[in-house]
């Protein structure tokens, strides 16, 4: 779907149109993190019971802040074990309620952990994935996320090539997707809503090609809500585009006003959801629900696997 923010149109596109709707000079801003198989089972030494963990922040190597469930069998001190190569010790229970736990390993610690782990999908697919790539984007690299910046999983090597062949710049942000971006809004006053934080960073190669993309009149066009979260947080402690590395708390909700990104592609996504209220935020709240009210109608897909829409 491509939709005009200033009109409200909309026109139903395929995603192979999308180099008629940009122009030379343009900028694709990709999240390159890479998923980690985040999701593990693990039995406890002292009683069988087996329970899930969910890495969600690396501390240091093999120290790790994760999710774990069921809680109640996974106290300080409990032991689990996940194959030959790979067991936890709990070290900790934050306030939370997530455990800081001690990794022991025999070899490299993402090697062992990709032969045991699973993929952290979202909770609305149930189903296994045989192939891990398929949540990876083509671009991926950065190894960190617990979940996939999914409006990246639309686009093809051979695409990417051919916007570059048309002059579209291609800029590359890292943004590790934590599971808090699937945490809906329960508060009434979304102005008291928590955000989860994440790390992100930006490489001096990919400022250069924003600022001078913005010098010379070009669009920036985010792929994804991480990408965006990624250039605004960027703007709104730095005042400009520069090589960093930081943590972004950022929630950006109507009433914000953009100061980098002029464009936006990304997926439907779930109701009270911070991603729709970045949505709405840059496309206003009534050309997103028509977009939204149209797409059920035209029966879109939505979510991480679904169709993606063009904001400009």
């Amino acid at each position: 779907m491509y939709m005009n923010r200033e009109t409200g149109e909309i026109r139903h596109r395929i995603f192979k149109d999308l180099p008629e709707f940009l122009k030379p000079g343009d900028c694709l801003v990709l999240n390159d993190t890479r998923v980690l198989p985040a999701r593990i089972f693990g039995e406890r030494e002292d009683t069988g019971a087996v329970v899930e963990f969910v890495l969600l922040k690396q501390k240091e190597m093999l120290l790790w802040e994760v999710l774990a469930g069921p809680g109640k069998k996974a106290k300080t001190g409990h032991k689990f074990r996940f194959s030959d190569d790979l067991s936890l010790e709990v070290v900790d229970v934050l306030p939370d309620g997530n455990r800081m736990v001690k990794f022991t390993c025999r070899g490299e610690f993402f090697s062992v952990l990709d032969k045991v782990g699973q993929m952290p999908l979202p909770p609305y697919i149930k189903a296994k994935l045989e192939d891990k790539e398929r949540y990876q984007t083509v671009y991926s690299r950065e190894l960190g996320s617990a979940a996939a910046p999914t409006a990246g999983l639309h686009f093809t090597k051979e695409m990417l090539e051919d916007l570059k062949k048309k002059g579209i710049n291609i800029a590359y942000v890292t943004l590790h997707v934590g599971l808090g971006t699937f945490r809906p809004v329960k508060v009434e006053d979304i102005t008291e809503h928590h955000m989860h934080t994440e790390h992100y960073s930006i490489s001096k190669e990919t400022a250069d090609i924003i600022n001078k993309t913005k010098a010379s009149g070009g669009r920036v066009i985010c792929v994804g809500t991480t990408s965006c979260r990624t250039v605004e947080s960027a703007m709104q402690k730095f005042g400009e585009i520069k090589e960093c590395s930081d943590d972004t708390g950022i929630f950006i909700y109507p009433g914000y006003v953009f100061k980098c990104m002029d464009g936006l592609i990304t997926n439907f996504h779930l109701p009270e959801s911070t991603l729709i209220m970045l949505v709405s935020a840059f496309a206003g709240y009534h050309n997103t629900m028509n977009a939204y009210k149209t797409a059920v109608k035209e029966k879109y897909r939505f979510f991480s696997f679904g169709d993606a829409m063009l904001i400009v």
